[in-house]
């Protein structure tokens, strides 16, 4: 909820891609998420391609990733 400690973490993490903050649960209720965690891969128009809820699904995600990113 902090965004400074948000903001620090991602430094010390060295993360390299965006990080949202979705304190208002505006993007949770938008998506229609009910659990923690929820995966959504998206295209270059904002398509959801490919969704996951819970822990696993890792091929099927590199697999999703790997087809968008030739498209």
């Amino acid at each position: 909820h902090d965004a400074a400690n948000v903001k620090q973490a991602i430094q010390d993490l060295k993360i390299p891609y965006p990080v949202a903050l979705d304190n208002d649960f505006k993007m949770w209720n938008s998506y229609r998420v009910y659990a923690w965690p929820t995966w959504f891969i998206l295209d270059k128009q904002g398509v959801i391609r490919f969704s996951h809820i819970g822990e696993g699904a890792y091929a099927e995600s590199e697999r999703t990733i790997v087809q968008l990113l030739s498209e």
